[in-house]
């Protein structure tokens, strides 16, 4: 057997069962999963200068551990100094094993050394069972060199589940170790 990230390990063992009892599922197919992790770094001032996003690029790539991709804009608009196709940010989408070893780095190093950090908030879920994080400064991750980042960015991190109701999703991020403030049940 090959290698298999502990999460997902303990998803499969710990977290399947626990979610079949809560919500009474008649199949283990009815459980929901996380599908994937999108992560989004919009990058306003690259419209002055074109540096900034090549640095959103390279730090993102870090941080997921595979190729970002550029995001670049569709229309032009001239009192933002916007031209159309001109990269304004950056995008990565992790799946499988991957997007479990970022969701653990993220739990257990990344969010712990957020400044006065108290869990975060379980009021970010679309009603379609996704959640979407903010994380307003992306030198959290340990991915990223202090001495070499020019400026301080923030990030946007969603969660996509198959999960049908915000409940049932909150509570398959929670059993995954996602540390919530309002711990409500």
């Amino acid at each position: 057997m090959s290698f298999q990230p502990l999460l997902k390990k303990k998803y499969k063992e710990e977290v399947v069962p626990a979610l079949m009892e809560q919500f009474q599922y008649s199949s283990i197919m009815q459980v929901p999963k996380l599908v994937k992790i999108c992560l989004n770094q919009g990058v306003g001032q690259a419209t002055q200068d074109k540096k900034l996003a090549d640095n959103a690029l390279a730090e993102l790539t870090l941080i997921a551990g595979q190729k970002a991709v550029p995001t670049k804009a569709k229309t032009s608009i001239s009192n933002f100094k916007l031209r159309e196709d001109m990269v304004i940010g950056a995008r990565a989408t992790l799946r499988a094993d991957q997007m479990y070893e970022f969701l653990e780095r993220l739990v257990s190093i990344a969010l712990p050394r957020v400044r006065d950090f108290r869990g975060i908030n379980d009021k970010s879920f679309d009603g379609r069972g996704n959640y979407t994080l903010g994380v307003t400064e992306h030198i959290i991750f340990p991915e990223i060199d202090l001495d070499k980042v020019s400026r301080i960015t923030g990030m946007d991190i969603t969660f996509v589940t198959t999960a049908n109701t915000d409940a049932e999703a909150l509570a398959l991020l929670k059993a995954l170790g996602m540390p919530f403030k309002n711990q409500r049940n």
